[in-house]
């Protein structure tokens, strides 16, 4: 099945638009959540195809959340990319350990992100 709905997970207002614009310029159904419950929350309702998880966040982080929907047998189809500035190797390395199917760094490029969600149509 392709991508076709995305779910942006961030804090930060400014990076949930910059996501969101571009990915809705791209064709995308882009579905917005602030933290890790709301989270949790919107893809219960929405069912995305895909969810970028930040990591820096209140409350529950982000490697916290993608464990959370990793082990939900509601969830745990949809793929999650870590979308972060925590850029070293042992986050990368921890955030696949809990779940993620791919690790970008902030600020996202967006042919990295173009890549990623194709690399993850044909894994579907």
């Amino acid at each position: 099945m392709a991508i076709q709905k995305i779910l942006v997970v961030d804090d930060s207002a400014v990076e949930r638009y910059h996501l969101t614009d571009f990915l809705s310029q791209q064709g995308y159904a882009v579905v917005e959540a602030t933290d890790g419950e709301d989270a949790i929350a919107k893809a219960r309702s929405h069912k995305p195809d895909l969810i970028l998880m930040d990591v820096v966040m209140p409350g529950a982080n982000g490697f916290q959340i993608t464990r959370n929907i990793s082990r939900d047998p509601e969830l745990e189809s949809i793929p999650v990319i870590m979308c972060t500035a925590k850029d070293g190797e042992t986050d990368k390395v921890w955030g696949m350990r809990q779940g993620a199917r791919g690790y970008l760094t902030k600020p996202i490029a967006h042919d990295a992100l173009l890549a990623v969600i194709a690399q993850m149509n044909a894994a579907a």
